[in-house]
């Protein structure tokens, strides 16, 4: 069926010249200005502008179309204007893309506080990127960067890898292998322990065990769980141990539930990134958001503070 938007989509094409252009004047992104003009040229059957480098320069099929819409669409307009609710102002939807765990601890207490519409997709970097590269997404949050002409990143924090155990774990035999640096040892001792990680991302884990033992580690984990917070929360007063990101495991060590046992040989740092389009369209809350995730990230803390 023909959806009237198209018909203000091409409008707006043709006034403003280009599809960027288009997009700031009807609040949606690119991909969706460029998806309602293909549907309306398939729904036609004829092509209705000449893409150029600079500039869209309507067909002859695409100048008899306006010519013959405007009038119409200017009293729709015009209609629009005079019957809607003055006191209601649209608010603008801004995307964002994320882990569920950093959602929790950044942004999540101040949802109910935002001036804008916010959707959140929750997801893994490489899938996050895809979304935000195809326009489904506005912001994401990554540790992952691609080579896309469209899109720009900017370094915000950095997240370290670290080895926690449940509060009830016995360490003392690891306490005096770590003390060694009997590296084959401790590989040997660890491989044999209650293992906790994540079904969605196993690689923390293999990470961790390259970086310090040189290896894939050779069995599989006792437990796999949805979140990190969900391995927090099994493990809290018992036993096993985990590789997890060091700002999500805080609270915990400080309540005493889960022990802070070792960073590695040399601590594996990830860098977070903001992951945006370099044309985007809702710059004012997009910049909001990199603010309050900005100033509620914690700050690094060394094992020692850790501990």
């Amino acid at each position: 069926m023909l959806n009237l938007e198209w018909y203000r989509t091409f409008k707006v094409i043709y006034e403003a010249g280009t599809l960027s252009a288009a997009a700031q004047v009807l609040f949606i992104s690119q991909p969706g200005v460029s998806l309602h003009l293909s549907s309306l040229e398939s729904y036609t059957g004829y092509r209705l502008f000449e893409r150029d480098t600079r500039k869209m320069m309507a067909t002859e099929r695409g100048t008899m179309l306006y010519n013959f819409i405007i009038d119409h669409m200017n009293k729709l307009e015009e209609a629009e204007q005079i019957f809607h609710r003055k006191s209601r102002i649209e608010k603008p939807t801004v995307s964002v893309g994320m882990s569920f765990e950093i959602f929790q601890h950044t942004l999540e207490p101040y949802v109910s506080e935002l001036p804008f519409k916010l959707v959140t997709r929750f997801g893994e970097s490489a899938q996050l990127l895809q979304e935000l590269n195809h326009g489904a997404l506005d912001l994401i949050l990554t540790t992952q960067t691609g080579h896309q002409q469209n899109l720009a990143y900017k370094p915000f924090s950095t997240e370290r890898m670290v080895l926690i155990c449940g509060s009830q774990t016995d360490t003392g035999t690891l306490d005096e292998l770590l003390l060694k640096n009997d590296k084959a040892a401790i590989k040997d001792w660890l491989a044999l322990q209650i293992w906790y990680s994540t079904a969605a991302d196993t690689d923390h884990l293999n990470r961790f065990w390259e970086v310090n033992f040189n290896s894939s580690p050779r069995f599989r984990p006792t437990y796999v769980l949805p979140y990190f917070g969900s391995i927090l929360r099994c493990m809290a007063n018992g036993n096993g141990f985990a590789v997890v990101p060091d700002f999500l495991c805080r609270k915990d060590i400080d309540d005493q539930t889960i022990k802070m046992v070792w960073e590695g040989n040399q601590p594996i740092e990830n860098v977070l990134y903001f992951g945006k389009r370099k044309k985007a369209v809702h710059t004012t809350e997009i910049e909001q958001l990199e603010d309050i995730l900005s100033r509620n990230w914690p700050p690094l803390k060394t094992l020692a503070e850790l501990q």
